[in-house]
């Protein structure tokens, strides 16, 4: 019997594929920026199954290729184009293995999606706190294999801070066993955190504990109109001080953003008279029936503008104009989209080093490529930037890609020199391996390679990525 078939056989009926023309969607990136080659594609429904299929895949030293949601943007989650590894898909990984309100804690598979992570803790009277455009296809597995993050993680952090407890799969076939919620255990390494943003390179995410919080009673949401990001993180500093850590999510949008939005999705309307040069997204939160949160948005934001930090706002007076104000800010990745194909960079510096990092990225690429037009948006409450550089009007991007390198190193290296990172919330894959080792600390991708010798020995684990 040869290694695939006995792959197949452990994986179970049902649990494998490998007609071509079923393989196909899971050889393209969700940005159509690499396809890679695979034979074949498991499916195992039970850790035990994944368990076989490790074991069968260091006997024979064949790769393994992780995918949830194939929503990687970096192409963490398609094979490399030399072919020969194995697609692992947790597709049939979809239990809800257990909800603890008591404990504010749920335990789901990684085929399990973030949507129905959220409707697993709605029903228990509670929620998980993080949330992002991909939430209908990115699984339990991904988020935790790139430490995802999204629009709450001024507030709840990343999926780092949401992880209680984990089970995989290691290389060599053993199963961790750390799916206890315990909030304090203090028995030496924390080896589930080393699997929390790894990519998949020490190991396969079989199910997590998760943290929930209690579920939002009061809810203010506002989007103001300002003059510049510096305004935005001033009026962040006000918000903060009057509120503290009531404020959830606080996202920074220009209005060429908006202008795709309007554009390419002519139902999302703009609810301000006039244009403003920069807009925030304002949500206050708390899990206290009455609070008077919508008092004293209003009160914060009327300070702003008496200051001369807010030149106007609008405010969600219901469910529906909440939405329609989320609409605004999570339409701008698909209208971009739309639009056509850019250089992107999801990067991260410093909360009060944001407006800086954009004053200085956005005039340098403007210079260096003429036309090119910039869009900076993101969580500025995080310090997160989605800096991407768009074709010249009239110039099609496959003429203007050829850029994107040069384009890249310098955002990168202006990203670095505010004291950033150059992947914030989407992780490293293959298509920023090179920037890591170009950038990163020495001493700790030296500690980096010696923890993947170390787990992955055979290299087995999503081979070419990160590392």
């Amino acid at each position: 019997m040869n290694a695939f078939q006995a792959m197949k056989d452990a994986a179970g009926p049902g649990g494998w594929i490998d007609d071509p023309a079923l393989l196909e969607p899971h050889l393209n990136d969700w940005r159509g920026r690499k396809r890679g080659r695979a034979e074949l594609l498991l499916r195992p429904a039970t850790t035990d199954q994944l368990a076989a299929i490790v074991r069968l895949a260091a006997q024979h030293r064949i790769g393994l290729v992780p995918q949830g949601g194939n929503t990687s943007l970096c192409g963490a989650s398609v094979p490399e184009p030399e072919g020969g590894a194995v697609i692992v898909s947790t597709t049939r990984m979809r239990r809800v293995r257990q909800v603890d309100a008591a404990d504010h804690s749920l335990v789901v598979e990684a085929g399990v999606t973030l949507s129905e992570v959220h409707a697993a803790a709605e029903a228990a009277d509670r929620m998980f706190p993080l949330s992002l455009g991909a939430k209908g296809t990115a699984t339990v597995g991904g988020l935790i294999s790139t430490n995802a993050g999204g629009v709450q993680v001024l507030r709840y952090g990343t999926m780092r801070a949401l992880t209680l407890g984990i089970e995989a799969v290691l290389p060599d076939g053993s199963v961790l066993d750390q799916l206890s919620a315990l909030r304090k255990d203090n028995t030496g390494y924390d080896v589930k955190q080393l699997l929390i943003g790894a990519e998949g390179t020490l190991g396969f995410v079989t199910a997590a504990a998760l943290k929930l919080v209690a579920r939002p009673r009061a809810v203010a949401t506002a989007l103001a109109g300002l003059a510049s990001p510096a305004a935005a993180l001033a009026l962040l500093d006000r918000l903060r001080g009057a509120v503290g850590d009531q404020v959830d999510s606080f996202e920074l949008m220009p209005r060429t953003g908006f202008d795709l939005v309007f554009a390419q999705m002519p139902e999302v309307r703009d609810p301000f008279g006039a244009a403003h040069p920069w807009y925030a997204l304002v949500e206050l939160t708390s899990p206290r029936d009455g609070d008077p949160l919508a008092e004293a948005l209003e009160s914060a934001l009327a300070a702003a503008i008496e200051a001369g930090d807010v030149a106007d706002a609008v405010f969600a007076a219901s469910e529906t104009q909440r939405a329609a104000l989320w609409a605004l800010r999570e339409g701008i990745p698909p209208a971009e989209r739309a639009e056509g194909p850019s250089v992107k960079h999801d990067v991260s510096v410093p909360v009060a080093r944001m407006p800086a990092f954009i004053a200085e990225a956005t005039p340098a690429i403007e210079r260096g490529w003429p036309g090119a037009r910039v869009l900076a948006f993101g969580h500025l409450g995080d310090g997160n930037v989605h800096f991407n550089a768009r074709p010249p009007l009239g110039v099609d991007y496959e003429v203007f890609r050829e850029n994107g390198p040069a384009i890249t190193r310098l955002v990168n290296d202006i990203t670095v020199a505010h004291g950033g990172s150059i992947s914030a919330e989407h992780g490293i894959g293959t298509l920023k391996r090179d920037e890591l080792v170009r950038l990163g600390d020495p001493a700790k991708l030296s500690a980096m390679r010696a923890i993947k010798v170390a787990l992955d020995p055979l290299g087995i684990m999503n081979p070419g990525k990160l590392l």
